[in-house]
């Protein structure tokens, strides 16, 4: 607000003082020949734009930034919440003893993953620019900047074949529309349909990243935090209306109990360590998305209590999906342990088989759109806010032009699973290669670099003050954070990359 009114006020006085020199200091004005007065006038109103161009160039470039502190929770919250929470969670809970995996990732996020959260909130905030220029200003010289480099790159790969995916939930909100997906149908054959057609993968997977690229080259606030406005309390609504229909089913008290009674024979080293990987996944940490949306955030900002509220609205979404999920598939005699084809190929079933099944199941892919989206939106942030360095006179045709490189690059994903389907490098097709190089690699050094870089690079007591400032939360527990961050963290971290690389 003070630089607005400092600009107003500039504004007001050097417009007076163009139209003294323009018109009061030209001789030929007084006669006021018309067009020596239109010549006048022309002098005066590119002298006035060409200033203020300047001018609203240099506001532009400092005022990015949230509107509200609701506006960052909720746009962090969506890159948070997306595949990994409604897709991801649901069938590797189902496949790893439903209520002890739940647990185990529930205590991983709190220990684990929401400090280095934290740690990417506070680079971010301290920082205050895009990924790699916040660790050019923490650490100028230096080789941090990588990490941020890094993380960009993985965002842009990332979303290459994460669009992909969510081509394929816009064509199912289609499917489910037009009537192909009813009591009779075939679902697999429909997924498998669905994924292998080389025009409808391209096509859905275009339209994905077409309304990606329009809402981001909005801006901040006007783009992205406009949408998850409306996106993320859209999902929690849409959420809570299918919970209370799936639970209300008869039987699904024992999907209840799969997700929140233990069987404690299923606490298993593998099972630990698939909870602490996707504890880590569903923060959205270690690809530098958090450190950009965090660079938005003001100084006088409780970043402590945002990540909080962002760490659990995250886990009530993982829950709020199995609540959805399991109760159904129990009720109606499926298995929980289905793999990733839940959604696309069990789901469509369960919702088929109960009354209004069909406007059900199209709720619930609209929601999968929605949270799919929220991420995609963090996503293409990060690579545009580190190409444009703050200059939003860029953002427009920036975001198109990488949005569309975006796309190109995402080709070979979406056709992995059709005619480039015997294409393969490593044994692994093109969209599976991405997906183990970005979760696998990608991810967990990301994460430890940045949990080294917070606890043991930068001075504590600067990021103890940094960190805490605008912050209610104890100084005890901004300690507990950093230690948290500088010993278990780090160590978490590396047994989550090993066992990603199968050697344990």
């Amino acid at each position: 607000m003070p630089i607005f009114c400092i600009y107003v006020y500039l504004k007001n006085k050097i417009s007076d003082f163009l139209f003294k020199i323009v018109f009061l200091s030209a001789p030929y004005v007084r006669n006021f020949e018309a067009g020596h007065y239109g010549c006048a006038i022309c002098s005066y109103a590119l002298l006035q734009c060409g200033l203020f161009t300047f001018l609203n160039t240099i506001i532009m470039n400092h005022s990015v930034s949230w509107s509200s502190k609701l506006g960052f929770v909720l746009a962090a919250a969506g890159s948070a919440i997306g595949l990994g929470a409604i897709w991801k969670f649901p069938y590797t809970a189902g496949t790893n003893g439903g209520a002890v995996f739940f647990l185990l990732f529930l205590l991983f996020t709190i220990l684990v993953a929401l400090p280095v959260q934290l740690a990417e909130f506070y680079i971010g905030r301290t920082g205050g620019k895009n990924a790699i220029d916040s660790f050019k200003t923490l650490r100028p010289g230096s080789q941090w900047p990588w990490v941020g480099r890094m993380g960009v790159a993985a965002c842009f790969i990332l979303l290459s074949f994460y669009s992909v995916v969510g081509g394929w939930v816009l064509n199912y909100v289609v499917h489910s529309f037009t009537g192909e997906i009813h009591a009779g149908a075939d679902f697999e054959a429909l997924f498998g349909a669905t994924i292998s057609s080389p025009v409808g993968s391209l096509f859905y997977q275009g339209l994905f990243m077409l309304i990606t690229i329009w809402v981001v080259q909005g801006g901040v606030s006007d783009g992205i935090e406009k949408a998850n406005r409306y996106l993320m309390p859209g999902l929690f609504i849409l959420f809570i209306v299918l919970a209370v229909r799936s639970l209300t089913l008869p039987g699904a008290m024992e999907g209840v109990s799969f997700l929140l009674k233990p069987d404690w024979s299923h606490l298993k080293p593998q099972t630990m360590l698939t909870a602490l990987g996707q504890a880590f996944f569903a923060l959205s940490i270690g690809v530098s998305a958090m450190i950009t949306y965090a660079s938005y955030l003001g100084k006088d900002q409780d970043m402590f209590r945002s990540g909080n509220i962002i760490m659990w609205m995250n886990l009530l979404v993982s829950l709020l999906a199995g609540l959805v999920i399991f109760p159904a598939v129990f009720a109606f005699g499926f298995e929980p342990s289905q793999g990733p084809g839940l959604i696309f190929v069990v789901l469509p079933a369960v919702f088929m088989k109960m009354p209004l099944g069909q406007i059900l199941f199209a709720v619930f892919m609209l929601l999968v759109v929605f949270a799919t989206l929220t991420s995609a939106f963090s996503m293409l942030e990060t690579v545009i806010a580190a190409t444009i360095r703050q200059d939003e006179g860029k953002r427009s045709r920036h975001t198109w032009l990488i949005g569309t490189a975006i796309f190109i690059v995402g080709i070979p994903s979406a056709l992995s699973f059709g005619v480039w389907g015997e294409f393969k490098i490593f044994g692994k097709t093109v969209f599976d290669l991405w997906d183990y190089l970005i979760s696998a690699v990608i991810m967990p050094i990301g994460a430890l670099s940045v949990a080294v870089f917070t606890a043991w690079v930068q001075d504590r007591e600067s990021v103890l003050a940094d960190a805490g400032s605008g912050s209610s939360v104890p100084k005890t527990i901004i300690r507990l954070w950093l230690m948290v961050l500088r010993y278990v963290a780090p160590l978490a971290i590396v047994v989550v990359f090993v066992n990603s690389l199968g050697l344990i």
